[in-house]
């Protein structure tokens, strides 16, 4: 009996315990869900404490949990600031645009500008946006997710691609069934199995130094083998200039990047006046509480497990939250038969996989109203085709991140997620902040902003260290970097601005109230002119 209740058997029977849960309460959620609003706005429905939750859920990714895990781990300082950055992007959204993004009948980024700018013709700019921005994002947590299910439960890595597979039909299952509202129950439940299990490690690990932060991180620094450079930032991208520049631009992408996310903007939109600005304040608890645990998990995978064995079992260290359990809870079964080990690794998988299904219904949700919202003869869908299409946009999208992420084992992710936070730091602030705060921004700006920063962003990357050049690059085994900075972001975020400026100072005309020739409205079917309701 006591076999039957190691950690690979209660993994399991976790597992598929979430999983009923999870897919119960989708089908729960749809119920009502066959015209837009509950679609893509039933979120609304959860108060402002299950909004805040949900949105938690929604910040805490992957590459929140394990990224940064593996940064504190073997980089000290930067790590640190990487943690502090992601509360930093959180309170952002809860001062400056909780309340401006609010408004009923918006769904997508797009429908957002179209309403404020009185002009559809941002629609396809913001959908393009969008996509570029979560798709890549979409791949490597997908990723993550078959390569934390094969380490879970043990399975050899022939039985990758099936469990990414796996984790693509639950991630299209839980978006297309529950919409806004079945994922944002998912994303509540994720985050309280989150938090409860980052405490209890975290907890763990300082009994280990007598609850003494201070000898915590002197043992952390000694074992990391840095000596004293781990308490200085620099070591994540280099103390010469480009590596100190590189470090500048990814905490700002690690700020900006996130706040604007088009999977946590999409949460803000139905909200009421008071309850988006309490929903932020609800998030910011949770995700400090876990940001502060994974600080204090990684220094203690520094000062149990080493640093030289951390770079052992993965360059990047991103295999520490799940090592560190070895040193924490070591049974003669190995760290797989600990309950430590079946705890973290059920809290990574559902943070994974609740974070996929957000992004996959953001995503698809542009697909579905920002590039054929309407017909070819200028009428609209019926509620119940549009909500079909959109769950068919949900599969679409779940079908090309699984295509793609079965083909990007063997790879380091990392690039894409900078891709992804610094294309979204880049062109969506210069836009939202204009449109909401600025005066004169127009729909040639967006369109500036949009289609003129994101080739840069995409060429500097292309043919930077993150691409190629280094051991843990994309391709690790070429060198045709020519860019010197891993993260772009001083170059990018100031021009995506610029470009703004640039285009809307270029076109001159007002924007028209409305786009409807005969004047019944705009072309979005959403109320023309400029929202004044947040006011």
């Amino acid at each position: 009996m006591s076999d039957f209740f190691d950690g690979e058997a209660l993994a399991a029977v976790v597992f598929l315990a979430f999983v009923a849960v999870s897919l119960l309460l989708c089908g729960l959620a749809a119920a009502d869900e066959d015209d837009p609003e509950h679609f893509y706005a039933g979120g609304a429905a959860l108060g402002p404490v299950g909004g805040g939750l949900a949105i938690a859920g929604d910040y805490v990714s992957a590459a929140t949990l394990i990224s940064t895990t593996g940064a504190v781990a073997l980089n000290g300082a930067d790590g640190i600031l990487f943690a502090c950055a992601s509360v930093a992007s959180l309170a952002l959204v809860m001062v400056v645009l909780a309340r401006p993004l609010r408004h009923k009948g918006v769904y997508t980024l797009g429908d957002f500008l179209t309403v404020r700018l009185a002009d559809p013709s941002v629609r396809r700019a913001l959908g393009v946006a969008t996509l570029v921005v979560l798709v890549p994002l979409l791949v490597v947590q997908l990723t993550a997710a078959g390569q934390i299910m094969v380490s879970m439960f043990g399975l050899p890595e022939e039985l990758l691609s099936a469990c990414t597979i796996g984790c693509g039909a639950m991630m299209i299952c839980y978006s297309a069934l529950g919409g806004m509202r079945g994922t944002g129950y998912i994303q509540i439940l994720k985050t309280v199995i989150l938090v409860g299990v980052v405490v209890v490690v975290a907890g763990v690990v300082l009994s280990r130094f007598g609850f003494s932060p201070l000898s915590l991180f002197s043992a952390a620094r000694d074992g990391s083998g840095q000596g004293g450079a781990y308490a200085v930032p620099g070591l994540q991208f280099g103390d010469d200039l480009a590596g100190r520049l590189s470090l500048v631009g990814f905490l700002i992408t690690l700020v900006l990047g996130p706040a604007f996310m088009p999977h946590i903007t999409m949460r803000l939109h139905p909200m009421g006046p008071d309850s988006a600005r309490r929903a932020t304040a609800w998030a910011v608890s949770p995700v400090a509480i876990v940001c502060g645990c994974v600080v204090v998990i990684g220094l203690g995978a520094a000062a149990l497990v080493g640093g030289a064995a951390l770079r052992a079992s993965d360059p990047l260290g991103n295999s520490s939250l799940l090592v560190i359990t070895s040193a924490l809870d070591p049974q003669p079964g190995g760290p797989r038969h600990s309950m430590l080990f079946a705890m973290v690794a059920i809290a990574v998988f559902v943070t994974t996989l609740s974070t996929v299904a957000g992004i996959t219904l953001a995503a698809a949700s542009s697909l579905a109203r920002d590039f054929t919202e309407r017909r070819r003869d200028g009428s609209r869908r019926s509620a119940k085709r549009e909500v079909r299409f959109a769950r068919w946009a949900v599969g679409a999208v779940g079908v090309l991140a699984v295509i793609v992420a079965t083909q990007a084992y063997g790879r380091n992710p990392q690039a894409l997620m900078i891709f992804s936070f610094t294309a979204a730091a880049s062109v969506l602030p210069p836009v939202l902040l204009g449109a909401v705060y600025g005066r004169g921004i127009t729909a040639n700006g967006v369109r500036w902003a949009v289609y003129g920063t994101l080739p840069v962003v995409t060429l500097l990357l292309a043919y930077s260290p993150a691409t190629s050049g280094s051991p843990i690059a994309l391709f690790p085994d070429v060198d045709f970097h020519w860019f010197p900075m891993n993260s772009p972001a001083l170059i990018t975020v100031p021009l995506g601005f610029l470009l703004a400026r640039l285009g809307s100072r270029a076109q001159r005309k007002p924007a028209v109230s409305s786009s409807n020739p005969n004047g019944s409205g705009s072309a979005s079917g959403l109320p023309s002119g400029r929202v004044q309701s947040w006011r």
